[in-house]
């Protein structure tokens, strides 16, 4: 239902334009919104109104007018003067009031929509009728990115983006939990993956510059048909939790780039512990150190280039080998050969996914 306030600022727009006075009722009598103060003739006059056949009526400086929606009568407007002008005022206000009730509805009709649409609540024949009542495309290329942010600044994450991306452009925003903000982009048949992680890079900086948020953004696959946008949502998803777990230094995660992550991901936990057990047996190593964890992955960054990884870190070649073998008594892997560092990046993977399953009780 459209606010008071949107009444309130309605009406003292007219009042400043027009120099009559409105006031807004509903169907209880109760002042919404009134650029004066009623009398009791005009309270006396609006009960005899509701109950009459009329859609509007002229009693003395009062001019009565009916604000119906799809003919279901909400308000009663009362536009005082004595004037000619007071009565076009009156129909004018009306106008105008039904056609913000009409936006108002419609616009929270589809966030409603959408939020039904990515939980996968609607049935197929549900989702075309509404698509068509809503003036919403059925046939354009979407795709769903979703944007976490800290929990309790969705608020202002979702008036930053709403302001970025508009409806007029066929963009929908809409928010399905406390910790993140869902875009619904419409896309031109000519675009691709590389024009989601421009837009996925612009929402990241945009947030960061304008809000001060560190936010992760992640996107599913573009998808051609509306009811295929769950799909895309449910990939966003995934993509944002294999970034958390695996690839915590990037902001964005594309679904069609989440490498060896996806397949880790998809492991259950049993099998998990199977391959640690394996490769560690008694010694799995439960926490490293933040130097040798760098060293690791610099090392890794460096394609097992022991020269240039002791050069990025600032330490004697000597040091750097004195580590890697310290790490190799502590597991009995050698990074330094192609097969244990393989071995040894997929541990650290499958180590980071099990811990994120203990925190989420699975």
């Amino acid at each position: 239902m459209i606010s008071s306030q949107v009444i309130k600022t309605s009406i003292e727009e007219l009042k400043a334009i027009s120099k009559v006075d409105l006031c807004v009722f509903d169907l209880e009598k109760n002042i919404v919104a009134a650029t004066f103060e009623p009398d009791d003739i005009s309270h006396e006059l609006i009960d005899g109104f509701i109950n009459s056949p009329a859609d509007s009526q002229i009693i003395g400086a009062h001019h009565l007018m009916k604000v119906l929606d799809e003919n279901e009568l909400l308000f009663i407007l009362d536009a005082k003067g004595m004037s000619e002008d007071a009565y076009m005022i009156s129909k004018i206000a009306v106008s105008q009031l039904q056609n913000l009730i009409i936006a108002y509805k419609e616009k929270y009709d589809k966030n409603n929509f959408f939020q039904n649409l990515l939980l996968d609540n609607l049935l197929l024949v549900d989702i075309y009728n509404r698509a068509k009542r809503l003036h919403i495309e059925v046939s354009v290329p979407r795709a769903v990115f979703l944007i976490e942010m800290d929990r309790g600044k969705n608020p202002v994450a979702s008036e930053l983006l709403k302001g970025m991306f508009t409806a007029q452009s066929g963009d929908y925003i809409t928010v399905v939990d406390e910790d993140s903000v869902v875009l619904i982009k419409t896309m031109d048949n000519a675009d691709d993956y590389t024009e989601l992680e421009r837009v996925a890079n612009t929402i990241v900086d945009m947030v960061n510059m304008e809000a001060m948020m560190n936010v992760r953004v992640a996107y599913g696959t573009i998808v051609g048909e509306l009811k295929d946008v769950s799909k895309s949502y449910k990939e966003a998803k995934m993509a944002l939790d294999v970034g958390k777990i695996f690839y915590a230094e990037k902001k964005v995660t594309p679904y069609n780039k989440l490498g060896i992550g996806r397949l880790i991901f998809q492991l259950p936990k049993n099998l998990c512990r199977i391959f640690m057990d394996e490769i560690f047996g008694e010694n799995v190593p439960d926490e490293l150190d933040e130097e040798i964890l760098t060293t690791i992955n610099k090392f890794f960054e460096n394609n097992l280039n022991v020269s240039e990884t002791s050069r990025q870190l600032f330490v004697h070649r000597n040091t750097l080998v004195y580590r890697l073998e310290k790490l190799e008594k502590t597991t009995g892997l050698d990074i330094r050969t192609f097969d244990d560092a393989l071995t040894f990046k997929i541990a650290l993977m499958v180590a980071n996914y099990m811990k994120y399953m203990d925190s989420h009780n699975y």
